[in-house]
């Protein structure tokens, strides 16, 4: 009788950046997957991209022609047009959202949508968090930086940059904040991400290099994702600008 043979352990699992864009145009994301919520496109056509368990869910909103209303937005979430061009309507305002424009939805936020093309959006949800305002607040193209604190100075490789950034939208437990910020280049050492970090890139390009050695380059008008997690080094070699949203538990 033969000896049982041991089970290979499965492979590690190496949290790191993510293509958003790329995954968007995928197979992977044209089945969609429903998640909590009523049945109208808005809550219910939707891609998820694999992540770890918690209160942070990314994926891909795709809409048919047409329109519909959500009574309530069941967590809070940050959207970014990937193609197509959708309106908003809430509190009696309208919002028309072209390629590349972001909104923020906070949880309770009624919202009718109209679209009359498909329309592919790249969503960053986050539920769980305290109670806040329900609102739809858009996340502006060209707002006023002001300084902000620097990557620690024990990581970097050469000076320290001169960083800003402005807020649209913090939680009130101060956990989810979505936003703009820029920066002078700089070469930072990995650190481990204790968040999850969404950018659109407005200028600029920046070089990731994970905890397994992979690398990648992002440039203005990519939208990628730094995964919780994940052990990440950063390096630009230029100016850089992005509109991002992150979820960092206290």
């Amino acid at each position: 009788m033969s000896s049982p043979q041991p089970v290979p352990k499965a492979a590690p699992v190496v949290r790191s950046f993510v293509d958003l864009r790329a995954f968007a145009d995928s197979e992977a994301a044209t089945v969609p997957v429903a998640l909590a919520g009523g049945e109208d496109p808005f809550l219910v056509c939707r891609s998820l991209l694999p992540t770890t368990e918690g209160p942070v869910t990314v994926g891909v909103l795709q809409l048919p022609p047409g329109w519909g209303k959500v009574a309530s937005m069941p967590a809070d979430e940050f959207l970014i047009v990937h193609k197509g061009r959708v309106t908003l309507e809430a509190d009696g305002r309208a919002l028309a959202l072209e390629p590349d424009a972001s909104v923020v939805l906070t949880r309770g936020a009624s919202i009718a949508w109209s679209a009359d093309e498909a329309v592919t959006l790249i969503f960053l949800r986050r539920s769980g968090g305290p109670d806040d305002k329900a609102a739809m607040i858009p996340v502006e193209g060209s707002p006023q930086l002001t300084p902000s604190g620097a990557p620690l100075a024990e990581l970097l490789v050469g000076p320290t940059p001169s960083c800003r950034n402005y807020s649209d939208y913090r939680s009130p437990d101060g956990e989810f904040v979505c936003g703009t910020w820029d920066s002078t280049p700089y070469h930072r050492l990995a650190m481990p991400y204790r968040h999850f970090e969404l950018m659109y890139l407005l200028a600029g390009s920046v070089t990731f290099v994970d905890g397994a050695g992979r690398e990648g380059t992002f440039k203005k008008g990519d939208i990628f994702l730094v995964e919780q997690g994940a052990q990440c080094s950063w390096e630009s070699r230029e100016y850089v600008k992005k509109v991002y949203a992150i979820y960092r538990p206290a």
